[in-house]
């Protein structure tokens, strides 16, 4: 029982539902929730409302926009939780999107952007860069994943964003190599606890 509860995506689906809850609470509210959890240069670093680089992650404009990243989340995030565990999976997963929205910030600041951003993609493009690094340095082979397919997977993300209108490409590579980075350490704890078994 204890196995079977290891395997399942218990942290990715409790994320996609509370995205899915709160943009509910968007469509009753109007644009109240935006207002108070959007990301932006003046309420974060002038206001000092550092809550918003966490409740950003949760906002969504648009069908298409929460379809997306909802779709990716639960479905690769399904794939990485098994390989990581639900407390590991849940730390890198928020340490990209709160990274992401970092490297935002300061991308926004430096340019006098004062454009406001929502959305779970910095985190989502975490999870890209977690896999990543899983596929190259955890030693574990992961049916159907290779590394120059999450490569092609991250090279397409990364040309939509920049070829599209109104987004927040500084979030996506910031979430893209800190997920990275993350995932490279869990991959050199796995290895470790590996050798040690052996």
């Amino acid at each position: 029982m204890l196995k079977r509860w290891k395997e399942l995506p218990v942290v990715s689906g409790t994320i996609v539902a509370a995205n899915i809850v709160v943009y509910i609470l968007c469509i009753v509210t109007g644009s109240r929730l935006y207002k108070m959890g959007n990301l932006n240069v003046i309420d974060v670093l002038i206001n000092r409302e550092y809550g918003r680089v966490v409740w950003a992650m949760f906002l969504h404009i648009g069908v298409s926009h929460i379809l997306n990243n909802m779709l990716i989340l639960f479905f690769m995030g399904a794939m990485i939780e098994k390989e990581t565990g639900h407390i590991c999976y849940m730390l890198l997963y928020f340490l990209s999107g709160v990274g992401g929205n970092l490297v935002s910030l300061y991308a926004k600041a430096v340019n006098n952007d004062m454009s406001a951003s929502v959305g779970a993609s910095a985190a989502v493009f975490g999870l890209d860069g977690v896999l990543l690094a899983l596929v190259l340095f955890s030693g574990r082979k992961m049916a159907t994943v290779t590394p120059a397919r999450v490569v092609a997977m991250i090279l397409l993300s990364l040309y939509n964003g920049f070829s599209g209108e109104n987004i927040d490409n500084a979030a996506h590579v910031g979430g893209l190599i800190i997920g990275f980075l993350g995932g490279c350490v869990v991959s050199v704890i796995q290895r470790g606890k590996n050798k040690k078994q052996q």
